[in-house]
C-alpha cells in the first residue's frame, strides 16, 4: 500500500518545485507511474481475499478495482485540465494539482481503510479538496450555490453515520471491516433499531446518491471544472455504493427485509424519473450528470437485494460506469473549449467537423446504454435478474429504465454529432492528440475488461 501512498504524498512537492514549464509534464509522467504501479494490487495471491495488510490498511477483491480506478484517474484529471489553466497565474496552476492529488491521497485511504472510523474521516476528508476544486475552479456564477449543496448534502447525510458508527463501538466493540462479518448482532428495541438502520446507510445513499436526495449532483457536475466532474462521476460517487456493501455485513436480516423495500422502489424508480428528465435536458453536462443518478439507482438496488449476483452486478456496474460518464465528460468538454456553449442546439453537427471526435462519442455514448459485450451490460443484466428473480414487478421499472437509457444516449449522440453546422460555428480549432489519448486511456480499459471481467467482479461469484 505504501508503494503507492509515499509517491503520491511525493507528488505534492513536485508540483511545488518543478518548474513552469514542466510543471504539467512532470506531473503526468509521475502520476501515470503511480497508475500503472497499482495495477499491482488486482493480482491476488491470497485465497483469502486480503493482501498487502497492515494495521490501517488492506487490499480485498471489492477495493482493488475501485483503488486502480482512483488512481488510473489522476493522470487523466491532468491531461483534460491542461488546456483550460493555461492561461492562470502559475500558482494557481499549482494549487489546482495539488487539490487533485490530495483528493487521490484521501480516496486511496478511504478505499483501504480496514477500520470504519478511519474511513468515515478520509470519506468526509474528500469533501474539502472537491469543494475547492468546484467553488475556486467551476465554470459559472452558481458554482458557490452548488458547492453549498454539495457540502450540506453530504455533511447531513453524513451526521447519523458518525452516531451509528459510535454505537457500533460501544456494542460488538469493533470497527475492523475484517472482523465485523463475525461480530454478534446486536437488538434495540424496534423502533431504534429502525433508525439505526438508516442511520448506517443514510450516508451513502446521499452520496450515491439516491433519487429523492440527488439535487446536489446535477449542480454539482454542471459547476465543476472538467477534473472536478471527472472524479465526482467516476470516484466520489463509488464511494456510497463501497460503503454500503462494507456496512450492509452488519445489517440483521429481519430489519433488512422491511427496511429494504422502500429504498430500492426509491431506486429503481428514480431511474426512470432521472431517465425522464435526460430526454429533455438541453445542457450537455447536465445529462450526463442525470444519467450518473440512473445508473447508481440500478447499484443500489443491487447491493440492497443482498444476492451475491446483485453485489457483483453493482461492483462491475460501478467500475463501468466510472470509466464511460468520466470519459462523456471529457468529450463534453471537448466541445465546450471550442464552442464555448454546453447547450445542444447551439453545437450540433459536429460530426463533419471533428470526425475522429465523433467515433468516440459513438463508442462512449454505446458504453453508456451498455451495448455488449462490453462490461456496463454485464453489471446490468446480473443487478436485472437478481431484482426480477427477488420480485417480477421489478422488470416493468428496470426495463422501462433501460428503454429511457437507450433513448437518451442516442438522443445525446444526435444532438451532438448529426445534422447540420449551425452558422454560427465557423472556424472551430482540431481535435488534439493530447485529447485522443485523453479519452482512449478511458475506453480502451472498458474494451479490454471484456477479455478478464474477473478483474472487476469483486469476490462474490
Amino acid at each position: 500500500m505504501l508503494k503507492v501512498l509515499i509517491p503520491t504524498f511525493m507528488l505534492l512537492p513536485t508540483t511545488w518545485l518543478a518548474s513552469s514549464k514542466w510543471l504539467w509534464p512532470t506531473t503526468l509522467a509521475h502520476s501515470f507511474t503511480i497508475a500503472l504501479l497499482s495495477l499491482t494490487w488486482l493480482k491476488f495471491p491470497a485465497e483469502t481475499g486480503w493482501t498487502l495488510l497492515s494495521s490501517f490498511m488492506a487490499v480485498d477483491q471489492l477495493s482493488a478495482p475501485l483503488l486502480v480506478l482512483t488512481c488510473w484517474l489522476l493522470p487523466l484529471m491532468i491531461l483534460a485540465s491542461q488546456n483550460h489553466l493555461t492561461p492562470e497565474p502559475i500558482n494557481r496552476q499549482r494549487m489546482y494539482i495539488t487539490m487533485l492529488i490530495l483528493l487521490q491521497f484521501f480516496l486511496i485511504l478511504a478505499f483501504g481503510a480496514t477500520d470504519m472510523i478511519l474511513f468515515y474521516i478520509t470519506f468526509e476528508a474528500t469533501l474539502i479538496p472537491t469543494l475547492v476544486i468546484i467553488t475556486r475552479w467551476g465554470n459559472q456564477t452558481k458554482r458557490l450555490n452548488a458547492g453549498t449543496y454539495f457540502l450540506f448534502y453530504t455533511l447531513a447525510g453524513s451526521l447519523p453515520l458518525l452516531i451509528t458508527l459510535l454505537l457500533l463501538q460501544k456494542a460488538p466493540a469493533t470497527h475492523s471491516v475484517l472482523t465485523l462479518q463475525y461480530a454478534d448482532p446486536f437488538y434495540f428495541n424496534t423502533f431504534q433499531s429502525k433508525i439505526w438502520w438508516a442511520g448506517c446507510l443514510l450516508a451513502f445513499l446521499v452520496k450515491m446518491p439516491l433519487y429523492g436526495v440527488h439535487l446536489w449532483l446535477p449542480k454539482a457536475h454542471v459547476e465543476a471544472p472538467i477534473a472536478g466532474s471527472m472524479v465526482l462521476a467516476a470516484v466520489l460517487l463509488k464511494l456510497g455504493g463501497y460503503g454500503m456493501i462494507r456496512m450492509m455485513m452488519l445489517l440483521t436480516e429481519p430489519l433488512d427485509k422491511e427496511l429494504s423495500y422502500p429504498f430500492i422502489i426509491f431506486a429503481l424508480w428514480g431511474i426512470i424519473m432521472t431517465g425522464s428528465i435526460c430526454l429533455r435536458q438541453t445542457d450537455l453536462k447536465s445529462l450526463i450528470a442525470y444519467s450518473s443518478v440512473s445508473h447508481m439507482g440500478l447499484v443500489a438496488g443491487g447491493i440492497l437485494i443482498q444476492t451475491p449476483w446483485g453485489l457483483t452486478g453493482a461492483i462491475i456496474l460501478m467500475i463501468a460506469h466510472g470509466l464511460t460518464s468520466s470519459a462523456l465528460f471529457c468529450l463534453a468538454n471537448t466541445n465546450y473549449e471550442r464552442t464555448h456553449s454546453r447547450t445542444m442546439v447551439l453545437a450540433r453537427g459536429l460530426q463533419i467537423v471533428l470526425p475522429l471526435m465523433s467515433t468516440w462519442w459513438f463508442i462512449g455514448t454505446l458504453a453508456n446504454l451498455a451495448l455488449p459485450p462490453l462490461p456496463n451490460l454485464m453489471g446490468e443484466l446480473l443487478v436485472i435478474v437478481s431484482l426480477f428473480n427477488w420480485s417480477w414487478w421489478t422488470l416493468v421499472l428496470t426495463g422501462t429504465g433501460t428503454l429511457i437509457t437507450a433513448g437518451y444516449s442516442l438522443y445525446m449522440f444526435l444532438m451532438t454529432q448529426r445534422g447540420p453546422l449551425p452558422p454560427h460555428i465557423l472556424a472551430l480549432e482540431p481535435s488534439h492528440t493530447r485529447e485522443h489519448l485523453l479519452v482512449s486511456l478511458h475506453l480502451i480499459p472498458l474494451i479490454l475488461l471484456v477479455f478478464k471481467p474477473e478483474l472487476i467482479w469483486g469476490w462474490t461469484i
